[in-house]
């Protein structure tokens, strides 16, 4: 089984910040890091990294940046489509993190929008009943309901982790399989912050299939077909939580295509758990993922 990331490829620029600024403050900080990054790059290296087959369609800009995100991701097991960069410019991520290992984050998103829905098509032309397509919030609602579209008519399954949020994708739930949102992204779409339980079956009763909501220290809720649990997360040395969610989507994914299952269980929650907090345990971003020596040793227990 094969894994479509269908997303954006970013250079992350990370500073360190006292704390977040508020509207019309300047504040001082210090670069840090300067990583590769974006949702979709993040978590197609990820699965790699897993042993998955994956096949990340994102685009890149025509400029130096583009070219050392392509150099990066050609030391990873992935293939990347399209096979030229794009006459634009690379998508970049401002990344603000405080002392307490808080983040916000600022992302561009020029090269993703020049990916065309026919670009897409194409790639996800080579796949088969059964694989995987799995997107991020990084396209307007009308190409992410395209792209998800053609997914279900080649008979893929379908994953959305709808972040960056906008309203509209509320619309898209018939569309999903698989729905992974944090607790602040639950909240957003279904106005209910106290109750993951609740918000699940919002979510499920609009049409999603599966849905997971990850809940920070008190853990993750999961909601399918066969199940409604919570699982509890490992506690971690927080240093940074730039990528944890992208960490456990992941390799919840992939623990969950390993067993040649169709939904996720509590198997795959603790998993996904264990590799999210090796990566708040990191600074950094691509850097502080998990190897692929790592990966396989988490996934066999």
């Amino acid at each position: 089984m094969r894994v479509f990331v269908v997303g954006n490829i970013s250079v992350d620029e990370t500073y360190v910040i006292n704390e977040i600024p508020e509207k019309g403050a300047s504040v001082h900080g210090q670069k840090i890091n300067q990583d590769l990054g974006g949702k979709g790059a993040n978590q197609a290296v990820i699965l790699s990294r897993c042993a998955i087959n994956t096949t990340l369609i994102a685009a890149t800009g025509n400029d130096n940046q583009g070219q050392w995100c392509r150099q990066k991701l050609a030391q990873e097991s992935l293939t990347l489509f399209p096979d030229e960069s794009l006459y634009c410019r690379t998508d970049t991520s401002l990344i603000l993190n405080t002392a307490d290992g808080d983040n916000a984050i600022i992302t561009t998103t020029t090269a993703a929008d020049s990916l065309s829905l026919a670009d897409i098509q194409q790639a996800l032309s080579s796949a088969d009943p059964g694989d995987l397509v799995l997107q991020q919030g990084n396209f307007s609602l009308e190409k992410t309901a395209a792209v998800f579209r053609c997914a279900r008519k080649l008979g893929l399954l379908t994953v959305f982790n709808p972040s960056p949020v906008k309203p509209a994708f509320c619309e898209l739930w018939p569309l999903i399989d698989l729905l992974v949102v944090n607790r602040g992204e639950a909240e957003f779409f279904t106005a209910n912050p106290a109750n993951p339980a609740e918000a699940a079956c919002r979510f499920q009763a609009a049409g999603v299939t599966s849905v997971i909501i990850t809940l920070g220290a008190d853990g993750v809720y999961l909601a399918s077909s066969r199940q409604h649990i919570q699982v509890a997360t490992p506690q971690c040395h927080v240093v940074d939580t730039t990528g944890a969610g992208d960490t456990f989507l992941a390799v919840m994914l992939a623990s969950m295509l390993r067993r040649n299952a169709d939904e996720p269980e509590k198997i795959d929650l603790q998993r996904a758990g264990q590799a999210a907090a090796i990566t708040i345990g990191r600074s950094g971003t691509f850097s502080a993922f998990p190897s692929a020596a790592e990966m396989v040793s988490l996934l066999k227990n």
